[in-house]
């Protein structure tokens, strides 16, 4: 079988749970090669993603390593038996890698949280409000290319809009102030929030301003809860671009951050009164 030239983020993820269960044992990687009759090249392509590991060999990896973690292998084999293509996949040749592998993440999560401070989160966002975004990022973009990523925002709103992916929006009052495409973008974005905050399985709890000891990031996070905690996965939006962590002590303090912002955050429905406060500010202020 040929290698692959550029494995999928959830294909890179197995390979890499791969490679923490050999580390873990203390093997290098030519030992596992010789425990399991393979090349060490095989060993270093599949902990790239780059070659497919059926549920066979990924149980001899485990039983090798003496991975006792039976519910981590049994949710890496249903990982290693997926084959069917995802409606992102469309998307492979037109986009770059980044928004893909988020929407990837997302698709394949038992539960969704994010925080945002720099703009509304994009599970969230309208059509009008995330082609403002889109077009006024540090590299503008062709009219085209916003309505191609717009299009793909939306596709990724049916995650959470289908109500089987519970989902927890963190929102800094930062990002609800600002005016990507002016005023009313804003105020119609706002209203459709406090809409959204009703759907099933939604949760919109704002962080605001005066919020003694502020504990979360500068950056937009998103976390993403695996079958199993070993394979939950964050993502963080940076001046430098798309990030994904998904190492024990990455996760481990990622959790601590959303546990503290959700500590001093809003309750729902104070959430939604303190957005309908800043509608009135903007309706006073614009009209």
């Amino acid at each position: 079988m040929a290698n692959r030239q550029n494995p999928t983020l959830r294909q890179r993820r197995l390979g890499a749970e791969l490679r923490r269960m050999r580390e873990q044992a203390g093997f290098a990687g030519s030992h596992l090669a010789r425990l399991l009759g393979v090349t060490p090249a095989l060993v270093t392509q599949m902990e790239n993603g780059k070659s497919a590991v059926s549920v066979e060999r990924l149980h001899e990896i485990a039983e090798a390593c003496m991975c006792a973690n039976a519910p981590l292998v049994d949710a890496l084999a249903g990982m290693a038996r997926e084959r069917d293509r995802a409606w992102w996949d469309e998307y492979r040749n037109t986009l770059t890698a980044a928004p893909i592998d988020v929407a990837e993440m997302e698709g394949h999560a038992k539960r969704l949280k994010s925080f945002n401070i720099g703009f509304i989160p994009g599970l969230l966002q309208t059509v009008p409000y995330a082609a403002a975004v889109f077009a006024r990022g540090f590299t503008p973009l062709p009219g085209r290319e916003v309505d191609r990523r717009v299009g793909f925002r939306l596709r990724r709103q049916q995650t959470i809009r289908s109500g089987e992916t519970p989902y927890v929006a963190l929102v800094h009052e930062a990002a609800l102030r600002i005016q990507y495409g002016g005023p009313a973008v804003l105020k119609e974005q706002l209203g459709s929030l406090v809409e959204d905050s009703q759907l099933p399985g939604v949760s919109l709890r704002v962080v605001p301003f005066d919020t003694a000891d502020f504990p979360g990031p500068s950056e937009n996070l998103i976390y993403a809860e695996g079958p199993v905690p070993e394979l939950d996965t964050v993502q963080a939006d940076s001046s430098h671009g798309s990030h994904i962590f998904d190492s024990p002590a990455q996760l481990a303090g990622y959790r601590a951050i959303f546990e503290r912002i959700e500590a001093v955050a809003l309750p729902e429905s104070e959430s939604r009164d303190y957005i309908r406060s800043i509608m009135k500010e903007l309706n006073d202020r614009y009209e």
